[in-house]
C-alpha cells in the first residue's frame, strides 16, 4: 500500500475512474447489443445516432481506442444498411 498522502490521494482516484469507465463501457455495450437486436430498420436508424454518440464519448474519455470506436460504428452502420 502507497505510504505517501499524494500516492494515497491517487489511489483513490483511479479507483473512481476505474469504477466510472466500467459504468460507461458496460451502458455502451448493452446499447450496442440492443440496437443488434432490432429487426426494424426505422427504430434502428432513430437509435443509431445515440449508440454513435456513446462510443464517440468513450473514444473521447479514452475508455477505448478510437480505431476501435470508429470500427464499432462501422459495423452498425454496416448492419443497419442490410435492414434497409
Amino acid at each position: 500500500m502507497a505510504n505517501h498522502k499524494a500516492t494515497r490521494k491517487d489511489v483513490r482516484q483511479s479507483a473512481t475512474r476505474r469504477d466510472r469507465n466500467r459504468y460507461y463501457g458496460k451502458t455502451t455495450r448493452n446499447a450496442i447489443r440492443d440496437l443488434q437486436a432490432l429487426k426494424g430498420a426505422k427504430e434502428a436508424s432513430e437509435k443509431m445516432p445515440d449508440v454513435a454518440s456513446m462510443i464517440d464519448k468513450l473514444a473521447k474519455r479514452g475508455v477505448i481506442h478510437k480505431n476501435k470506436a470508429a470500427n464499432l460504428k462501422s459495423k452498425l452502420a454496416r448492419k443497419l444498411n442490410t435492414l434497409a
